[in-house]
């Protein structure tokens, strides 16, 4: 197994970890301060017999709260978990991304390859989900106008799950359709967020009719899914891009978006995922101790951390597994490589347009 090497200076590893100790002081003081905290946590603090605020001082100490169920996330109302701080401010209903985690983002994206100003195809789902929203405001954001496709991947997952291979092909077939339409439009798109699979599908009908992603005018391209794997990563850069910049993602509600380091020929195209410390923290744990963290280059469970005035989720084992990696230069924190379906639930997980 290759191991990333140990990159991070060893004051800015701790210089990271002191700053998600503050960060984890604020969250619990917030969260659990009856007059700004969220009913939910300000319910269980009555059944702790300890008061968070006086006893949580690190980010080690988050273990006291115990394994977050992710049924508490199941059903309403919603309004549980909404802190009290917040009251009167908009509250938004969605299913994945977040604003202020694509503002952070937007400063890990070349320029030279999404140049500022620049207009965005989002090749991705669309309708309830913050995804679609959110690379909209990541457009704005850096200065640019976003043009967005229909899709529903939930009708995807359907049509996977009962079989019906040319009615997925034809929605497929239907949503390229689109998306080369926007791009024959005269628009100015230099910069794309989409999934492997539909990069891979506009990818081959762009070559169909005598053309390709370059050439049709984009530069970089984020892109993030189950399926983003070292062999499809050096797939897509010797088959499918023509030099265009391409960057992994992963990501979900309650972390946000976490980033990757360089990969390349250099590293056998491995993909190494960095949390956006300190809102969010991932770790790799053992999957039938989860007290333990793996070793570097082992295999484990992503245990998600999210720790922001909007929502505080300690120690969420996630659906995901893969390997943790080393920190980073840029990231001086440990990553995770190899993000997978957690192996317990991936007979049973249906992969739609990721």
């Amino acid at each position: 197994m290759q191991v990333q090497s140990f990159t991070a200076a060893p004051d800015e590893v701790g210089q990271a970890r002191a700053a998600l100790d503050a960060r984890v002081r604020e969250v619990v003081d917030w969260h659990f301060d009856p007059a700004s905290g969220s009913p939910f946590w300000l319910e269980r603090a009555r059944t702790f017999g300890w008061d968070p605020r006086r006893e949580i001082k690190t980010f080690g100490d988050l273990r006291r709260f115990g394994e977050f169920e992710d049924e508490w996330l199941r059903g309403g109302p919603v309004e549980r978990w909404l802190p009290r701080g917040l009251a009167g401010r908009p509250v938004y209903v969605f299913e994945t991304g977040g604003r202020i985690d694509y503002e952070l983002f937007s400063a890990t994206l070349p320029d030279e390859y999404f140049p500022k100003g620049s207009n965005w195809l989002m090749l991705g789902p669309s309708g309830p989900r913050r995804l679609r929203l959110a690379v909209e405001h990541l457009a704005q954001y850096r200065g640019g106008i976003c043009f967005c496709v229909d899709l529903d991947p939930r009708w995807v997952i359907k049509l996977i799950q009962k079989g019906w291979s040319e009615h997925l092909q034809a929605y497929k077939d239907h949503v390229i359709d689109q998306a080369v339409t926007i791009l024959s439009a005269n628009h100015d798109i230099r910069c794309m967020f989409t999934t492997p699979k539909l990069l891979e599908a506009l990818a081959l009908r762009l070559e169909s009719i005598g053309t390709t992603i370059r050439k049709a005018g984009i530069t970089g391209i984020f892109s993030g899914g189950t399926e983003f794997t070292p062999q499809w990563n050096r797939f897509a850069h010797e088959e499918l891009l023509d030099g265009a910049y391409m960057t992994p993602t992963y990501g979900n509600t309650l972390m946000g978006l976490a980033a990757s380091a360089p990969s390349g020929p250099h590293n056998g195209y491995k993909i190494t995922y960095y949390a956006p410390q300190p809102r969010a923290v991932i770790e790799v744990v053992d999957f039938d101790d989860p007290e333990r963290i793996v070793e570097y280059g082992e295999t484990g469970r992503v245990r998600l951390t999210t720790l922001t005035k909007e929502f505080f989720m300690p120690g969420l084992l996630e659906r995901d597994e893969g390997e943790r990696e080393p920190p980073y230069e840029r990231y001086p924190w440990d990553g995770v490589s190899g993000v997978r379906p957690y192996r317990a639930f991936a007979a049973t997980t249906t992969v739609g347009v990721y």
